[in-house]
């Protein structure tokens, strides 16, 4: 591996200029500020700090493939870069948008001639999940091979737009956006390299990192324009005021005066749970008028409704999945109004968290207790070995039982007694539900 991957990078130079002495066409700000070294990557220290998985990775020097999950503009093409240069690798880059079948072959073709001349290329997939599973199945034998390391990048989960067979051959590394932090200190670089001589007040800097939500690319592209703005109007500093004049509204994202976006969703759950309508929508609207991705936040609603109303109301859950159904049918604004209806009904229905109270004391319990075997009365007995073993033996078909329920039958692992994880509340329908489980237990009592 060589030394300056880990080093400080170069700082940008002046434009190039073409054979002719004309001025060649500028360099894009967010090119120029690429990271030239691990060191100069923004953000991303859970993957890239001492000892972590990725700074391992690179220190080891034996390429592997991965899969780098993230929002955009947080480095994953930069690090696929990075790898390439310090396993002195050749680099191919495909984009799954632009590319199909044809373009993968391709790539392989030069991934097989590089071998043959005692180099290893590392291919590089953007935008993975738009391939389909024929494309994504035709990296696997060259993959298993060898004869390219595969490094997609996706802003999807892996999980759901991977597919398994690809998924099992690669690690997933989780890229988060960039914080405050991470964005100041790119801010400051981006404006000694594209306009040293423009200041920004500390409102507009901070306007301009909100409006960039954590997204390297994006802020990159709003110094330019923004520069490009002052220097037009001859502004000189930038105000908080000529930020937002200057902005284009696609770009402004979330105008967070000095909030986190998770802020946001943070009051938005808490509205919710605390069954103030007019909130919750406030906090819905605040962020579409943002442009918040409508379909996230549908999503969260799907948690809220698992995790703050449960089985009091189970009908949020529906609710909250139509409504996303919805969004994806009518797109805006219409769909948004699906989204709307559901934050009210979720506001106003009744709240129980006893489903997710329960759901967190048993994975505890079970990462403590660890795998206990399952009762001899449960197992499943397909075979006459099986059966003679004793598995199924006594078990008691609830539906032959007096009122559907075997009274004493007992289906948690021997030696564990239930400590009653679930406790239903006394609001909605859980208030039934409270009253079947008495019921039962008085059932199993008297057996």
């Amino acid at each position: 591996m060589t030394n300056d991957l880990f080093g400080a990078a170069e700082s940008a130079g002046p434009a190039h200029e073409s054979p002719s002495g004309h001025d060649a066409a500028p360099v894009p700000l967010a090119e120029r500020m690429r990271p030239a070294s691990l060191n100069e990557v923004a953000g991303q220290t859970h993957l890239l700090g001492p000892g972590k998985p990725l700074r391992l990775a690179f220190e080891s020097g034996k390429p592997h493939s991965m899969i780098l999950w993230g929002p955009p503009g947080v480095g994953k093409t930069t690090l696929a870069r990075l790898m390439a240069k310090g396993f002195n690798a050749d680099f191919i880059a495909l984009s799954a948008v632009f590319s199909g079948v044809k373009e993968i072959r391709e790539a392989v073709a030069q991934a097989r001639a590089a071998r043959e001349r005692g180099r290893h290329t590392l291919l590089f997939v953007d935008e993975a999940h738009r391939f389909n599973k024929a494309q994504q199945d035709a990296f696997l034998p060259y993959v298993e091979q060898g004869v390219v390391t595969f490094i997609g990048a996706t802003t999807e989960n892996p999980s759901f737009e991977v597919n398994a067979a690809l998924l099992s051959r690669a690690a997933v590394y989780v890229l988060e956006a960039l914080d405050s932090d991470a964005m100041a200190g790119l801010f400051e670089r981006a404006r000694l390299c594209a306009c040293p001589g423009l200041a920004f007040e500390d409102d507009a800097r901070a306007r301009m990192i909100g409006f960039a939500d954590g997204d390297a690319r994006r802020l990159m592209n709003l110094i330019e324009q923004i520069q490009i703005a002052a220097e037009t109007a001859g502004v000189n500093p930038v105000t908080a005021a000529f930020v937002d004049q200057a902005s284009s509204r696609d770009l402004r994202r979330f105008d967070k005066g000095g909030e986190a976006f998770y802020d946001q969703i943070s009051a938005l759950h808490k509205s919710v749970r605390g069954s103030d309508p007019d909130a919750a929508l406030y906090w819905m609207c605040r962020m579409l008028d943002g442009g918040a991705d409508p379909l996230y936040l549908g999503r969260r609603l799907v948690r809220m409704a698992s995790e703050d109303i449960g089985l009091a109301d189970p009908r949020a859950l529906d609710i909250a999945l139509n409504a996303c159904a919805a969004y994806e049918r009518l797109g805006s604004p219409e769909g948004e109004l699906a989204l709307a209806e559901a934050v009210v009904f979720m506001a106003c229905a009744a709240k129980s968290n006893a489903v997710y109270v329960a759901y967190n004391n048993v994975r505890r319990f079970i990462a403590a207790s660890g795998s206990l075997p399952v009762p001899l009365h449960l197992r499943n007995a397909p075979t006459r070995l099986m059966k003679d073993l004793g598995y199924g033996r006594a078990y008691r078909y609830a539906h032959d039982e007096p009122q559907a329920y075997a009274a004493g039958e007992r289906y948690l692992p021997e030696g564990v007694e239930s400590p009653g994880w679930y406790q239903p509340t006394p609001r909605g329908m859980e208030a039934k539900i409270a009253e079947k489980l008495a019921w039962l237990r008085q059932l199993d009592a008297q057996a």
